[in-house]
């Protein structure tokens, strides 16, 4: 009889997770109820936001519970369907879990068109990261041409589109990743007009200003700590800030006091959002056909990093959080 191999989160971290944090668990393949479909996970999508979900505190979104699969986006295929929205070897996205199979009766699956673009994308820069950088950036900031947009993890899923996406629209884009490696993968393959190591750089402040001469008139901030402290002295008046993540503050075991910087945003008259993709669930349709369409004019470009097998999960997903991947790291649990 086929097993169903989950993983689990079997202890809450402080600091880091690492693997015994996750168990892999083996269960039978469920089966599908009147309405309801069997999917078999194709690609796994590891993401930062599923740090938060390990914690047990009130969110915006439920914590997975001890003992519990989980969270993540996944496009599967459906093997059973007793649904007539949803036929045999249809394939679909949605927030399945870190498990082989699941069940659902079709709320909140996006069915796909394999031969529009690589199913690995429903995940990835036309799925959920692709649709943050649009809307963060777009909707969140509106940059003009001529601008200065900066933006920080630049080199992952989301940050690599948000300096292309500022590029298409006419703006100066700057950024800052973990390795030359990815400093020379931004500028060299993916346009942006500079970027610097943030390992290796000691003083940020001086490198901004020495990068972004004019000042920076949009900033999408997916890090946080002493790198957003430092953008802060530098912003222009009618600055606008977009706050998508904090992965400098979601493993450590005690926050540190920085600089209170809020000040600046009283000087130069700018302002500060953050936002969830999902309020924008509305309008995901607009989002995605735009992104195609630049795709295929050959101008946005992205990048996959594979680690194999669903027992291989946490490994992706703790490489992720530490910054080894470049561009959107997937897990590929089966074959087409």
């Amino acid at each position: 009889m086929p097993t169903n191999r989950q993983i689990t989160l079997a202890a809450r971290p402080v600091g880091y997770p690492n693997e015994t944090h996750f168990k892999l668990v083996e269960s039978p393949v469920p089966e599908p109820g009147p309405d309801q479909v069997l999917l078999r996970a194709i690609y796994l999508s590891v993401d930062p936001y599923m740090r938060g979900r390990m914690r047990d505190v009130k969110s915006y979104a439920t914590p997975v519970a001890i003992g519990g699969v989980m969270v993540g986006g996944v496009v599967a295929k459906v093997e059973q369907s007793n649904n007539p929205n949803f036929k045999q070897d249809d394939y679909v996205e949605g927030l399945l879990g870190w498990q082989e199979y699941a069940v659902s009766d079709g709320q909140g699956l996006r069915k796909l068109d394999p031969t529009l673009a690589p199913l690995s994308t429903a995940i990835g820069v036309l799925g959920m990261p692709g649709l943050t950088a649009y809307f963060g950036l777009l909707d969140i900031c509106d940059p003009k041409p001529g601008e200065t947009v900066f933006v920080s993890g630049a080199a992952g899923a989301v940050g690599s589109l948000v300096g292309q996406i500022a590029k298409i629209k006419g703006c100066k884009a700057v950024g800052t990743a973990g390795s030359d490696s990815k400093i020379e993968y931004l500028i060299n393959e993916l346009g942006f007009d500079a970027a610097f190591n943030y390992k290796t750089v000691k003083d940020y402040r001086e490198k901004l200003q020495e990068l972004c001469p004019a000042g920076i008139d949009v900033y999408f901030d997916n890090v946080g700590g002493a790198l957003t402290d430092a953008v802060f002295t530098l912003i222009n008046p009618g600055a606008r800030v977009s706050i998508c993540g904090q992965i400098s503050q979601y493993n450590l075991e005690k926050l540190g006091m920085g600089p209170r910087m809020l000040w600046t945003l009283i000087v130069k008259r700018a302002r500060v959002e953050g936002f969830l993709v999902t309020q924008f669930a509305d309008r995901f349709d607009q989002g995605l056909q735009e992104m195609a369409r630049w795709i295929k004019e050959g101008k946005l470009k992205y990048k996959e990093e594979f680690d194999y097998g669903i027992e291989n999960a946490p490994r992706a997903f703790i490489g992720m959080l530490k910054g080894q991947n470049t561009g959107k790291q997937l897990v590929k649990v089966s074959e087409l």
